[in-house]
């Protein structure tokens, strides 16, 4: 097998927790190929990959939002990228219309799709010539790994690998003090997932008393309020200015904890390997939770507001490996 074709359109964080499948694939074809084809709206989440070889993208969110003549343009020139190559296998694990359409554009005669009642949009199932087995019974980011799997002829072995490198920053979005920094994602896209600004305020003077530097971006403009909402709870927090994807992923980066709701850039955190808590108000942990043994933790059940303890006790668990090596080395120390 010379080259396989992976179709994840959107959002950010299922890029991100699909990227791992490109590593699975080429640990078991050493020398394999591997394109993505992404909204251009998240490419650059998916050229921060070290895996991916290609990554074809056009404005498909824009051109459906503004349906401007440049943006056609540019669709169509896409399609000409996406067909320079013939693949072995096309797999899609999003399963809507858009990912069918780019899939059967393609140039490939194995073209693998979900099954009909596991598809987001069941009018998808036409792009595909081969479907994978029925969804397992596990999170959705293991199950993608799953299902890219079986229609190769591999298992899954190891933890998720998303290998990314990010660009190196120019400016740092804070003054750096010294102090490790935690950023708290409080923003989310539906107002049925936030967790309260008053929760957020007691987790941040938490934080602060154990000697964090708080930050707090944002997004948009009541973003950026309820940010200044939080900040004036959290004595020496910062509110950061307007940054992008690759500005906050950096920001990221640097961070020693992120505790977030359940949203994309909380996601890159985990990704990232970076000490996370990510708080389910709305939304299910067990479909599209974060895991890690000492290093992430999914909180909540979807159904009720996790608690301030909660959140704090999370936050402990996540820094207890930490902490506990620093405990030995201090008394090898003594």
């Amino acid at each position: 097998m010379k080259r396989v074709l992976i179709v994840k359109v959107t959002s950010l964080g299922d890029i991100v927790q699909a990227l791992p499948v490109v590593a699975d694939i080429k640990r078991a074809f050493p020398g394999v190929a591997v394109d993505w084809a992404a909204d251009e709206a998240f490419a650059e989440v998916v050229h921060w990959s070290e895996s991916v070889d290609r990554v074809l993208c056009a404005p498909l969110r824009r051109f459906k939002k503004a349906r401007r003549w440049g943006d056609f343009k540019a669709i169509a020139a896409s399609i000409a990228e996406l067909r320079a190559y013939r693949y072995d296998f096309i797999i899609d694990i999003h399963g809507v219309y858009k990912s069918a359409i780019i899939a059967f554009l393609a140039r490939s005669s194995k073209r693998i799709g979900y099954q009909s009642q596991d598809l987001g949009e069941r009018g998808a199932a036409f792009a595909y010539t081969g479907r994978f087995g029925p969804r397992p019974s596990c999170d959705a980011w293991h199950g993608m790994r799953i299902s890219a799997s079986e229609a190769l002829g591999y298992k899954v072995e190891g933890p998720p690998a998303y290998n990314l490198r990010l660009p190196t920053p120019a400016v740092v979005p804070f003054a750096a003090n010294g102090a490790p920094v935690a950023a708290l994602f409080h923003a989310t896209s539906k107002d049925d997932k936030k967790w309260p600004l008053s929760h957020w305020g007691a987790v941040g003077r938490e934080l602060v008393q154990r000697g964090f530097q708080v930050v707090l971006p944002w997004g948009s403009e009541r973003e950026r309020a309820e940010a200044e909402q939080i900040a004036s709870q959290v004595p020496g927090s910062t509110v950061l200015p307007k940054l992008s994807v690759t500005e906050i992923a950096q920001m990221i980066d640097g961070c020693a904890l992120v505790v977030g709701t359940d949203t994309g850039l909380v996601h890159l955190a985990h990704a990232l390997q970076k000490r996370t808590v990510m708080i389910f108000v709305a939304t299910s942990p067990s479909h599209c939770g974060i895991d890690a043994p000492f290093r992430s933790i999914s909180i909540g059940n979807g159904q009720a507001v996790p608690t301030v303890a909660e959140a704090l006790e999370a936050i402990d668990y996540v820094q207890g490996e930490s902490r506990a090596v620093a405990m030995q080395h201090g008394s090898a120390a003594a």
